[in-house]
């Protein structure tokens, strides 16, 4: 994704640190938006250096409400740094202020909670860890994998299987589809009015109408440029939910300037995400034609293509190769955004244009998409 360019004083003043912040006043400089969240992110490293280059170990470092923890800070400088800063920054963390605990040290991950934070930063820092501390990391992406996994299998289970039909029960006990109005009239002569309490002795829950699906084919394309690593971790995870589905065959295919077909490890999200190279370029019309290439009948395929849509390929070439797949009556969804908070940052001219030309675009949850998904696959 392109950011605005940081003027000249505001560059200055982050190289610089707090000791300049007199002279930036003066000059008329003011860190504002996500200059504080940088220089939150370079305090937090080099505030641990005296003015005469000594080190200050105790000191943590950052101005704000909060102490970063490591892995957040490898996920802020993510979010904020060019590649080539960020790997200096990684470099000076390890090398210069034995900041190990994530990468190095297998007595941290080994106590680590696992959580979705200590995911991306593992994923964003593996290649500088060692084959034991490899081996620690993955049994954490293996643990997190399993959570959301857990949670989203559910949600593609009621998403898939079919809708509520009012006029049958059923004797499968799903919360979504209890029959309230029955429940209440076959139970309120065990209402107690001296407590105020209701004794539930039967419950009764709406069946659904089965779907009936012939094959589909679902084709996931991921973004793995840094920025989008919500968006991976949670397609790989949505891949593998999809697999087991009946009538669903699913791919799973990232990109940056090459195209990567994962689709043979996506019955295993850990090994898929450890394989997972982070950065890069992005050209997204040539991961659409691969996508093409793999339709057998266009009628029954859906592409689910996962970027912020930044092109760096030909924007003319992706507008036609998404019309070309909604001409022949392929499914074609923009997702700007698949996690768990779906709060997308994207080109919204290039979005504009891909909806154009026949594609729907949003940014949902992984929940969302499963409910998208068996919408379009049941009609």
């Amino acid at each position: 994704m392109t950011r605005p360019a940081l003027d000249a004083l505001t560059r200055w003043r982050l190289v610089l640190g707090e000791a300049a912040d007199g002279a930036c006043r003066s000059a008329g400089c003011s860190l504002s938006g996500e200059a504080i969240a940088m220089d939150a992110a370079l305090d937090w490293l080099y505030g641990r250096e005296e003015e005469d280059g000594t080190r200050n170990i105790a000191r943590q470092g950052g101005r704000g409400p909060s102490a970063l923890t490591t892995p957040q800070w490898i996920n802020d400088i993510h979010r904020l740094f060019p590649k080539e800063t960020i790997e200096r920054l990684e470099r000076d963390a390890i090398e210069r202020y034995d900041i190990d605990d994530v990468v190095t040290n297998p007595e941290v991950l080994a106590r680590a909670e696992p959580n979705e934070t200590l995911l991306k930063a593992v994923l964003r820092t593996k290649h500088l860890m060692s084959p034991d501390i490899l081996v620690l990391a993955r049994k954490l992406v293996q643990e997190v994998v399993r959570q959301l996994m857990e949670k989203l299998s559910r949600e593609l289970a009621l998403a898939f299987s079919g809708v509520i039909d009012r006029r049958r029960h059923s004797r499968f006990r799903i919360a979504s589809d209890l029959d309230f109005r029955r429940v209440l009239k076959d139970n309120l002569k065990h209402y107690d009015p001296k407590t105020r309490r209701l004794t539930v002795e039967k419950l009764h829950f709406f069946a659904r109408n089965q779907r009936h699906m012939k094959t589909w084919q679902i084709i996931l394309l991921v973004d793995q440029s840094g920025s989008m690593l919500d968006s991976v971790i949670h397609s790989a995870v949505t891949a593998a939910c999809l697999w087991g589905l009946p009538g669903v065959r699913t791919h799973l295919v990232a990109f940056d300037t090459n195209v990567v077909d994962l689709t043979r490890d996506v019955d295993d999200p850990c090994e898929l995400l450890m394989k997972v190279q982070l950065g890069g370029g992005t050209d997204i019309q040539g991961a659409v034609a691969y996508a093409a290439s793999l339709i057998e009948q266009p009628e029954r395929a859906i592409v689910v293509l996962i970027s912020d849509f930044f092109e760096g390929a030909s924007e003319a070439m992706l507008e036609q190769r998404v019309a070309a797949l909604t001409a022949q009556r392929t499914l074609v969804l923009g997702l700007a955004a698949l996690d768990s908070d779906a709060a997308p940052a994207y080109d919204r001219d290039m979005a504009r244009r891909l909806l154009a030309a026949g594609a729907d675009v949003g940014a949902m949850t992984p929940g969302e998409l499963a409910g998208w998904l068996a919408e379009k696959i049941g009609r």
